[in-house]
């Protein structure tokens, strides 16, 4: 459905523009960054001159407050730009076991991993995820490498313990174990989004690193699942869906050290991809004008400018759209290109044009 949808040409940079800004503002916002998504997209619109790739601060001078918060955000969009190397080119499907392998010998401070179609999921991959995550945050020599303390889980409200996490020796042992068992036969047996959920689990569990383990285990997931072919043409955001509610994400995280077994949160992990991609599924449809659009349109793909794409948007907000609100809307263009714009619209089908002259009004067509 998402993939043939006669508008998903023309949209699929802002749907995917939009799921990149939520992934990033809800999964900073899960681990208490104070931004709102509005502040978020400010962020991600210019190129921003806080990090750049050469500087090199001081422990010192790591952010602290607001510019941390600004910081968190700049380093996921890193991850993320890091995961669109890693992903093979859209319409392309990677062999299944070639999906998910080790790499002999790879230990998490190897760096990073040269980028192909075929990707394998290692600890390489899993210390440049973290190392971009925390970066100009955390000292040099804590970003994607295993932490050397204990740590300990406190709940941030009532500040119990809730999780104590495996000691420092024991997590180069606990990570190449796990991902063997990603590459292993038995691993690759699991269904995809089920491997996504165990190893999100348990690189939370492991808690690898001194800090940002939960943004460097999402992104991991995420990751995965781009990896298994369910890309979604990156539509979705599974980010929203946790912090739409954050107590029930912990809980579902808890629940396994309750019960020792995963299946709370497998269920928990799978809903929340059902919810996003049905999401997007309606998102889409809506935007397609519904199923009976593409026999309207002979079923074929719909391109539209920029300026056509605006008007179609303000039409879906406001239910109709005058020439005095279009000029308002694209004020640096001539009344001819609106008129023409329009009127493509309106061959193409996807509006309808009710009055004349000043009272002209388009609306989208049912």
């Amino acid at each position: 459905v998402i993939t043939h949808a006669p508008l998903v040409p023309a949209w699929e940079k802002r749907f995917q523009t939009d799921a990149r800004a939520k992934i990033i503002h809800h999964g900073t916002h899960l681990e208490g960054n104070d931004l709102n998504l509005e502040e978020v997209e400010d962020i991600l619109e210019p190129v921003p001159t806080l990090s750049t790739k050469n500087s090199q601060p001081s422990t010192d001078s790591r952010p602290i407050g607001r510019e941390r918060d600004i910081q968190e955000v700049i380093n996921y969009r890193a991850v993320m730009d890091y995961l669109d190397t890693l992903v093979p080119s859209r319409g392309t499907v990677p062999e299944r076991n070639s999906r998910v392998q080790l790499e002999k010998g790879s230990s998490a401070d190897e760096g990073t991993v040269p980028t192909g179609t075929h990707i394998p999921l290692t600890p390489s991959i899993l210390a440049e995820v973290h190392r971009l995550t925390v970066e100009h945050i955390l000292p040099q020599d804590e970003a994607g490498q295993y932490r050397s303390v204990k740590v300990i889980i406190r709940n941030t409200q009532s500040h119990e313990i809730t999780f104590r996490p495996p000691g420092p020796f024991e997590v180069p042992g606990l990570i190449e174990e796990l991902f063997k068992w990603l590459a292993s036969p038995e691993g690759q047996e699991v269904h995809p989004l089920l491997r996504a959920g165990i190893l999100h689990y348990e690189l939370v569990r492991i808690h690898p690193f001194t800090d940002g383990n939960g943004r460097t285990a999402r992104a991991m997931a995420l990751l995965l699942l781009f990896l298994e072919g369910y890309e979604v043409k990156k539509f979705f955001a599974l980010e929203e869906y946790y912090d739409a509610h954050p107590e029930e994400y912990y809980s579902a995280l808890q629940s396994v050290t309750i019960s020792h077994e995963l299946t709370t949160w497998l269920e928990y992990f799978t809903l929340g991809i059902s919810i996003e991609f049905n999401r997007v599924k309606s998102l889409v449809h809506k935007l397609s004008l519904d199923l009976h659009l593409k026999s309207t349109i002979g079923g074929r793909q719909i391109t539209l400018s920029q300026r056509q794409i605006k008007l179609v948007e303000y039409i879906e907000r406001h239910g109709e759209i005058g020439m005095g609100n279009v000029r308002e809307l694209l004020s640096d263009v001539s009344d001819d290109t609106i008129l023409r714009d329009l009127r493509d619209l309106v061959t193409k089908n996807l509006l309808i044009k009710k009055g004349s002259t000043k009272g002209t009004k388009y609306y989208l067509k049912k």
